[in-house]
């Protein structure tokens, strides 16, 4: 059997351990759990309830971007996702924790933040999704999964205008490992798909679109991931939201 891998249709962190057996050429399959139904699943495969999990063709169960991301590095060696020891190896770490820990909670809860303003949009997040959710249950279910995801990732008005406010200095950090060579290699590391998902779901609202793409960590998400279900028109965040992401665009031009 080969290894198969536990998702949710959209996540940045499981399109990026998708993406990464796909480097590794590690045949594989891929399992969806319904949005916001993944939970329990997962805390009975996983013993732990976020998502992506993989289950390797020898049994083995790991959890987690991260830690599937190093395991899958030490079983698969070539090509490489990680530099080798030295400075570059520690910087690339750093840069894929941030992406993990710092980043990645922040494009959900922004995500959420917007869709809870325009939940006719949930159903373009499940455009080609493998088994597809029916469309009247779509629309049906789209404030209930709202209201659950809000739930779990404790997302706030408060807390989405501070994200949004944090994330000029935010795409400074990636626009200097950019710069540093830390992201952005010929060969699309670990810590590249890390960052790079997750930038690329936020690109999914038509409201920070147009800014991120004038920088170069905006660049990074459309090279490693040109293509993304989903689209939040524009006007869903409020204007006086978005200022300081707007102000700080043309110091990159």
């Amino acid at each position: 059997m080969p290894t198969t891998l536990f998702v949710v249709h959209g996540s940045h962190p499981c399109a990026t351990v998708e993406r990464a057996l796909e480097l590794k050429g590690v045949e594989h399959r891929v399992v969806e759990w319904p949005p916001s139904a993944h939970p329990l699943p997962q805390l009975a495969l996983f013993r732990r309830r976020t998502v992506p999990g993989v289950v390797f063709a020898d049994g083995e169960r790991v959890a987690g971007s991260r830690a599937i991301l190093r395991r899958l590095e030490e079983r698969v060696p070539e090509p490489a996702l990680y530099p080798a020891p030295g400075p570059a190896r520690e910087a690339a770490l750093e840069a894929e924790r941030w992406g993990d820990e710092v980043l990645q909670p922040i494009v959900r809860r922004v995500l959420w933040g917007a869709l809870d303003r325009r939940p006719s949009a949930i159903p373009s997040y499940q455009e080609h999704a493998r088994k597809p959710v029916p469309p009247l249950a779509r629309i049906l279910l789209g404030p209930l999964v709202v209201g659950i995801e809000q739930r779990l990732n404790h997302v706030t008005d408060a807390g989405v205008r501070a994200d949004l406010a944090d994330l000029p200095l935010a795409l400074d950090a990636v626009d200097a490992w950019l710069r540093d060579g830390t992201l952005g290699g010929e060969a699309v590391g670990a810590a590249d798909l890390q960052i790079a998902s997750g930038l690329r779901l936020l690109m999914t609202l038509e409201d920070l679109a147009p800014a991120l793409r004038e920088r170069p960590a905006g660049r990074l998400a459309l090279r490693i991931f040109p293509d993304w279900d989903g689209r939040v028109p524009a006007g869903a965040l409020p204007e006086a939201w978005l200022a300081p992401l707007r102000a700080a665009v043309p110091a990159v031009r």
